[in-house]
């Protein structure tokens, strides 16, 4: 954009015309969370099918499928540093490729193995996209409108969830209904998770459509670029001072250290807290119903076809969930919106645990009668439900809040990598204990969920309407 350009910008508000431009802006790297959502839940569809091909028992199984998780840590860990040395849309573009060589690869496996190590590069590339995502978009985003569109990266995660429940049904159907069923050179299933090369060729493309952060651009002195990307977004008017202090945030900015965390319990309270609500985020068990949602109803008589269907309307009910939470988060609160989800999780898990104790049969003839099996679907679906318009959204905004500045960067790091093992652990352990007992494997997840409302209820504290200076430690 030439400087002419920069100086007819208009106003912030002015007409909406810059909030305009940075919602595209926005929705571009947010589509590094859709990939995130889609590259975590594409694997349901194909679940089944990958344990019959390559003869692998429950844990085995569990592994492959978590295995993803293993590679977010290490993108996750290593996105810091690519950001601060290369740039943020460099780091996109890296994860974009990372993508696609992952879907290519688990697409066109040798054997359980190297599916397996394709599925952790794909983790990488989601570790990478996740971080990245939020950082760019409150570098990039105007103040006034920074909350809104630090949403679009969590909507785009459940669309990113649907879009590949949807992929996965509409393969099914073309190949018969089962993912197994071959479907020109491949099976079904090696077509829905090469078909995520297309969203990540996307990602790549639209990296070279949006601006390099002006954050970034000041911190390596491409501070005339830095002004063009301001006057675009914020108006010329406002260049100067946001150029000033952004050199006086950079200034005295300094890497917090593991130490700092030290308190008297070996981590300062407030980090306990903060990786205690990132554990009970995954730990009430909500991605065992994006990973494994299909073999889950297929497990109690479900044809393969209508499983995936129904994996497809949980991810609508998530979509709706996500909305609800975006329009009540500043207004009802954030402790208010988690007890709310607390409380309907326990009883639509505990419910569901109900149902599925009246399964009937054994082995492959397993079946629910139909009344419970209605009580399963809506009760699987309030537990999705109550989990968006809570958990799923006010997490991540409790986080960025919660935390005193001076700590923020290095407690963030530890309540996210809380976040990913617990996730890892539900996600692995998930696949041997409901073929232990799933009726008993709902009522632990339920007893997560009671334990999170009292963890609530004891330890976090509201942030709603408070500045981010005034938390305290």
């Amino acid at each position: 954009m030439s400087s002419t350009d920069a100086a007819r910008a208009p106003r912030p508000g002015a007409g909406g015309a810059n909030l305009t431009h940075v919602t595209l802006i926005a929705a571009a790297a947010a589509m590094g969370g859709f990939l995130f959502g889609y590259d975590s839940s594409v694997i349901n569809g194909a679940v089944e099918a990958i344990q019959g091909r390559f003869d692998v028992g429950p844990g085995t199984l569990g592994f492959t499928v978590a295995s993803a998780l293993l590679g977010c840590v290490l993108g996750a860990a290593l996105t810091g540093q690519i950001a601060d040395r290369l740039g943020r849309l460099p780091v996109m573009r890296i994860a974009g490729v990372l993508f696609v060589l992952s879907a290519i690869g688990s697409a066109l496996p040798f054997g359980i193995w190297d599916l397996t190590a394709w599925r952790i590069l794909g983790g990488v590339a989601i570790g990478l996209a996740s971080v990245i995502a939020p950082t760019y978009i409150a570098e990039v985003s105007p103040a006034p409108y920074r909350g809104r569109l630090a949403s679009l990266q969590q909507l785009a995660i459940v669309l990113g969830i649907a879009a590949s429940q949807l992929v996965n049904y509409a393969i099914a159907q073309i190949a018969d209904g089962s993912a197994a069923n071959t479907l020109g050179p491949l099976q079904a299933w090696q077509w829905m998770l090469a078909i995520e090369t297309l969203p990540a060729l996307a990602y790549i493309a639209l990296s070279f459509f949006i601006p390099e952060s002006p954050r970034h651009l000041v911190r390596v002195d491409h501070t005339d670029r830095a002004r063009q990307v301001l006057a675009r977004i914020e108006g010329p008017e406002a260049v100067p001072g946001r150029i000033d202090e952004i050199h006086r945030a950079l200034g005295t900015e300094v890497r917090p250290q593991l130490r700092d965390l030290a308190g008297r319990y070996g981590l300062l309270p407030i980090v306990w807290i903060g990786m205690g609500v990132s554990a009970f985020q995954q730990l009430v068990g909500i991605n065992v119903i994006f990973y494994y949602s299909s073999s889950l109803w297929q497990s109690v008589g479900v044809d393969e076809s209508n499983s995936l269907l129904l994996s497809l309307f949980t991810s609508v009910v998530n979509i709706i969930g996500t909305l609800i939470a975006i329009v009540l988060v500043d207004r009802i609160g954030r402790k208010p919106l988690l007890l709310t989800g607390s409380a309907g999780m326990t009883l639509a898990l505990a419910t569901a645990a109900l149902a599925f104790s009246n399964a009937t049969g054994q082995g492959e003839d397993v079946a629910l009668p139909f009344a419970w099996g209605v009580v399963a679907l809506i009760t699987a679906s309030s537990f999705v439900l109550f989990f968006a318009l809570s958990w799923g959204v006010v997490v991540w905004v409790l986080l960025g809040e919660m935390f005193p500045l001076r700590i923020r960067a290095a407690a963030m790091g530890v309540a996210t990598a809380t976040q990913w093992l617990a996730n890892w652990l539900v996600t692995v352990s998930f696949p041997a204990m409901s073929d232990w007992n799933l009726s008993l494997t709902y009522l632990v997840y339920a007893l997560f969920a009671l334990l999170s409302l009292l963890f609530v209820w004891k330890f976090v504290a509201e942030t709603k309407g408070k500045t981010l200076e005034e938390m305290q430690g």
